[in-house]
């Protein structure tokens, strides 16, 4: 009773300091330091990062280095202040250098500098190392550190010319192509355009390239150039040519490379079918290092196979799959490829969640993967013992249920001394900042409980050894994600979210904002976004409502599965059912005061909302879909539009003006906010034209905020002030 007394006394007092701080905005926001994935040093007592600082009024975004202590301390900038920008830091396996990317008078190439491990400091000036005229990025060292493999964008007719290197000839093309008068592009296939570019005739390849002769101006060179690679040190070989890409295009996430443990051995991800538009089926090759012999591949999967992992001991290549080609939305599965035998065993057949990013044991014995789970993503751990394979186990690192406040986890690495794990962690409430987990002999302990900044308090047994952002966090109130369940579409139960606003009374009504993520296959949960941030939402005195309909992840295949070919059907019912809830529950929500709000296939659902109903005062439309059958002559990859609507407009004509908000152009009513980017190839910006028309013909109250410098999302930093800025003022006319 007592322990309660003081537990209740402690968060009243919590509540009472919140009250104080000021509500979150968006210069806050863009104060806020944007760190990237964790690097530990071979002796297990650093780790490694950038960190992207912001300058709204230049507009731009720069990364630095930092290094922060395992044993716990200050993160401490690793380059100067006055730095140019550095990013994606390694490092070297003997822990003497570390090797980064900069970008240099226009061109990004690979540096390295040396690394004092004791103190934990780089020492000398760093040295270019590639000096390759298509610029490179994504390096890796090579186990032994003798080489690096680094990732760069080339005209694959320029192998092996007579009379000119592969770079005179790629330099060369590139000049004649910026040089050119005529701008016209002449197209003989389809993924002639990708997401914010046209396709200009070159493809990236790995490159491998010995480090020896490379370290000049090191006080200790990495290593002895003794390899056959390159006709000289410093010459990259190109381990994959041809016109396909390795690695293929992606939004991120884990490298789609990596050396074998002896480093003889490079395997990579690629798609080589023959029209790439209608394709996922990526799959996992090997290649010599030493840049002699063939490519083989080694998976059959008509799906997606990607981010091929070696484990330490050389026994095994851990990778993701898809198994339905077509479609990118199917299971991610960990398999396991013995390099002995050949033989593929999916290790997750019964784990009904996507398998995310990855890391092995320094023992082999275990491989750590993060996965999403009702709003949140926790680490997991898979036992490999060959005796019992295909037999898996699984267990959370952390208590289940997992806390809502616990955040997303992504990133995992194990520390070389396999003492720890070392991850990145977010929240609604904190963008990135990088954890460490402790792990006993047994595999789990009992961890700490801190503060990763203002009143934000972990109650799990990660603990943050990164605060970057406290200095901003502790000034500002940041409300929690609190999730509720209701019964959605099918009679299924479907999970939703509530963010309140900073100084709440639960005695007053607020208006109310609905956001609708995109995807479809996507979802809201306790997570950080720059783009769509729910707490910069509700700091002008709104309450924020989410919900993951069905075709969310998250919540099983089949939950996602039941979107395909029926985009306004039950998610249309449980986004309805989900805001009736709330305003039913939540006695503070003004119910004749509330817009809804969405992007990609939020936009669409704001589209199909205009047509199917008038309970909100206005809509906001974000690179939606308006006419299903000219989103998919103008889009690129087809097979996203064949899989949701189960073939072409030709094929399936009925199905694609069944969901078509076009259709429903009659029924429009409500005050829309059209949003959409020049640059958007995913889906085009007629798309947005024509909503906005449209609207004007019906004489509907509406607006178009059109970026001529943008794809779909919006990146620059004033562009998204000015995004922020138009969408709340509309709510705002529409609302107040």
């Amino acid at each position: 009773m007592l322990r309660r007394l003081v537990l209740l006394l402690f968060c009243c007092s919590l509540c009472s300091f919140a009250q104080n701080k000021r509500p979150f905005t968006f210069e806050d926001m863009m104060q806020l330091k944007r760190i990237g994935e964790p690097s530990v040093s071979p002796d297990s007592k650093w780790v490694a990062f950038s960190a992207v600082d912001v300058d709204l009024e230049k507009n731009t975004k720069t990364p630095h280095l930092w290094i922060v202590p395992i044993a716990g301390g200050e993160a401490r900038r690793l380059t100067p202040e006055d730095g140019k920008g550095e990013d994606r830091i390694r490092f070297s396996p003997n822990g003497k250098h570390v090797l980064f990317e900069a970008t240099r008078e226009g061109a990004t190439q690979i540096w390295v500098q040396d690394f004092d491990t004791a103190s934990g400091t780089l020492v000398g000036e760093p040295y270019q190392v590639t000096h390759i005229s298509t610029e490179a990025s994504g390096a890796i060292w090579s186990p032994d550190g003798d080489y690096i493999l680094f990732v760069s964008s080339v005209w694959p007719d320029c192998k092996n010319e007579p009379h000119r290197t592969d770079d005179e000839c790629n330099k060369e093309k590139d000049e004649e192509q910026a040089k050119s008068k005529v701008k016209a592009k002449i197209f003989t296939q389809l993924m002639f355009r990708h997401w914010s570019s046209y396709f200009d005739g070159k493809y990236s390849h790995l490159f491998i390239m010995s480090m020896g002769a490379c370290a000049a101006g090191s006080a200790e060179p990495p290593a002895a150039a003794s390899s056959n690679v390159g006709s000289s040190a410093c010459t990259p070989v190109d381990l994959t040519p041809g016109a396909h890409d390795v690695p293929p295009f992606s939004l991120g996430g884990q490298d789609q490379y990596s050396f074998s443990p002896d480093g003889k051995e490079v395997a990579y991800t690629s798609n080589i079918d023959e029209v790439q538009a209608t394709s996922t089926n990526s799959d996992i090759f090997i290649v010599p290092a030493h840049g002699v012999g063939e490519p083989k591949k080694i998976t059959t999967n008509p799906g997606s196979d990607s981010t091929p992992l070696y484990s330490p001991d050389g026994k095994y290549i851990a990778y993701r799959a898809q198994l339905r080609g077509g479609y990118e939305s199917d299971r991610f599965r960990l398999m396991l490829y013995e390099r002995a035998t050949g033989m593929i065993t999916d290790m997750t057949p019964n784990f009904d969640r996507w398998v995310d990013s990855m890391a092995w044991s320094p023992d082999s014995n275990d491989i750590y993967f993060t996965a999403e789970n009702e709003g949140q993503a926790p680490i997991y751990r898979l036992v490999i013992d060959p005796a019992r394979l295909p037999q898996e186990w699984l267990r959370s690192l952390f208590k289940e249920p997992v806390d809502i406040e616990d955040g997303f986890n992504d990133s995992p690495v194990v520390t070389p001394d396999g003492k720890a794990i070392v991850f990145d962690r977010m929240s609604v409430r904190f963008p990135n900042e990088i954890f460490i987990r402790r792990i006993d002999n047994i595999g789990l302990t009992h961890g700490l409980s801190s503060k990763v900044g203002g009143d934000i308090e972990t109650r799990e047994m990660g603990a943050p050894l990164t605060h970057l952002n406290q200095p901003v966090l502790s000034q500002v109130q940041m409300p929690p994600l609190e999730p509720y369940w209701f019964e959605g579409a099918n009679k299924e139960k479907v999970q939703g979210f509530v963010v309140k606003p900073p100084n709440f009374d639960p005695n007053k009504k607020y208006p109310v904002k609905y956001l609708i993520h995109g995807g479809p296959e996507g979802a809201w949960g306790d997570d950080w976004s720059y783009r769509w941030n729910p707490e910069l939402f509700a700091a002008n005195g709104y309450v924020v409502v989410m919900v993951n309909f069905h075709g969310s992840t998250g919540y099983g295949q089949k939950f996602i599965d039941a979107i395909n070919g029926d985009w306004g059907g039950a998610p249309f019912q449980d986004l309805m059912l989900g805001l009736d809830y709330a305003e039913k529950n939540y006695p503070y929500i003004d119910k004749n005061r509330e817009c809804a709000l969405g992007a990609s296939y939020g936009g669409y659902a704001i589209n199909w909302i205009e047509g199917h109903t008038d309970r909100f005062k206005c809509l906001v439309s974000h690179d939606g879909m308006f006419n299903t059958e000219s989103a998919y002559g103008t889009t690129e990859e087809l097979w996203f539009n064949e899989w949701e609507f189960k073939g072409t407009p030709w094929t399936n004509r009925e199905l694609y003006r069944k969901w078509s908000p076009h259709q429903y152009a009659a029924n429009f009513k409500t005050p829309i906010l059209v949003v959409h980017g020049q640059l958007d190839y995913r889906l085009d910006v007629s798309e947005g034209f024509q909503m906005f028309t449209t609207a004007q013909r019906l004489k509907i109250p509406s607006k178009m905020l059109y970026f001529p410098d943008e794809g779909h999302w919006v990146l620059k930093p004033q562009n998204s002030r000015l995004w922020y800025q138009t969408v709340n003022a509309w709510v705002d006319q529409w609302t107040q």
